[in-house]
Order: structure tokens, then sequence, then C-alpha cells
């Protein structure tokens, strides 16, 4: 998934004739800390609610101000590792995105963001959680995928862990939700079940958590 998947439509960017007090009421509106402003199709920089509080009369265009602007960007191209990385750095919650001209192409907002990384995380889909706990040196991913599959599961998601120089956590999202005869699988296979989750234990918790997150985002 890359950037220019994320874009957001809804959020406008500022014009340099625009007020202060618009851009706050876009803000409140879009529930966003920050706008992007442009000239044109040049990209500016963004604008955040501070930079206006600081303004003597919001009412008067941002052209009357000698705003320095910050200028974080990503490309259309970049992936949403590096889009989550930029914003979480600088605590954004928009960030614009460039085309290949140079041009401002849209904006992602911090919303968006965490929805499509739910998504890739498989996080609403149904399944069961396993964590095997092994030495570095024993991860092969290709058996492991190999026993899941051979019990009928198929791998959503896979994380990887590190305990220390030795050891680590290998943390699987798995498609069913009946790991009992993965576990035994695991157990043939002298692997070492540090924790396993089925969907009651979790899912309604994950999801609960999950709503949480996005209520606190939209405040």
């Amino acid at each position: 998934m890359t950037a220019d998947q994320l874009i957001s439509y809804e959020v406008p960017p500022l014009k340099t004739s625009d007020t202060g007090m618009r851009a706050m009421a876009w803000m409140e509106e879009l529930r966003v800390h920050h706008l992007p402003v442009v000239k044109g199709r040049k990209y500016l920089g963004i604008i955040s609610e501070d930079d206006i509080f600081e303004m003597n009369n919001p009412d008067e265009p941002l052209s009357h101000y000698k705003l320095s602007l910050i200028a974080p960007q990503v490309r259309g191209f970049q992936h949403i590792f590096d889009v989550l990385k930029i914003m979480t750095d600088l605590k954004l919650s928009v960030i614009p995105v460039i085309n290949d001209k140079d041009e401002y192409a849209g904006a992602i907002t911090r919303k968006v963001l965490v929805e499509s990384i739910a998504q890739l995380s498989s996080v609403k889909d149904p399944g069961a959680i396993v964590i095997l706990e092994m030495g570095q040196n024993d991860y092969h991913l290709t058996e492991i995928a190999g026993i899941v599959e051979q019990e009928g599961g198929k791998i959503l998601n896979l994380y990887l862990n590190t305990l220390d120089d030795l050891r680590m956590d290998v943390i699987l999202k798995i498609n069913k939700t009946d790991l009992s005869a993965i576990k035994s699988a695991f157990y043939r296979y002298n692997y070492q079940i540090k924790a396993l989750y089925h969907e009651s234990d979790f899912d309604d918790d994950l999801k609960q958590r999950y709503d949480m997150l996005m209520n606190f985002i939209n405040m």
C-alpha cells in the first residue's frame, strides 16, 4: 500500500489568500491540527493551530504574515510504513503527498492511515494468534508456514519481536479460529508455543481497542 492510495480528498489545501479563521474552521470540521498550504499547484508547507494562534489578526489572509512553514511530505510511491514513520516522528495529523512533477497531489490524514494499517494488519479478519518463542537462528519462515498450511490454515500476518541477542518471538495471525490441530503440529516439530489466543479470547477486546483508538483520533 503506497501513499497515493491513502490520499484523503476530504482535506482541502489552504491558499495564501485564505485567512487564519478559515484555516481554524476547517481544522475543527476535519478534526485535524495541520493543513497544507499551496500556491497554485506548488506545495509551500503545512500550517498548524499554533501558527494561527500566533497571528495578530487571524481574519487577515495568510499572505499578510511571514510564516516559517515546515514542509514535510511524502512521494506517491512511498510505502505506508514510510508515511507512518514521518507522521509519528513529526507528530502530524496530516501529511501532504507530492507527485512526480513536485506538485501537491493531496494529503493523508492520521485517521485514514490508522484504518489502512488495521486493514493491512488483518485486525478485522477472523482468526487466532499463536506466539512462538525460538532462537533467532531457528527461525525459518517456510517451515512455519508449511506447518500451518498442512493443517488447512493460512498466515494472515506475521510479526517478529526480538527478546535479546539470542531469542525472539514469532507472532502469527492465522485464519482459523480452532487452532487445536496447528497447536499439535507445532509441538510435533518441537516448536515452543509461548501463547495461543483463540478468537473468543481476543477478538472482541481487540475490536474494542481499535474502536477506542478511532474514537480518540476523531476527537
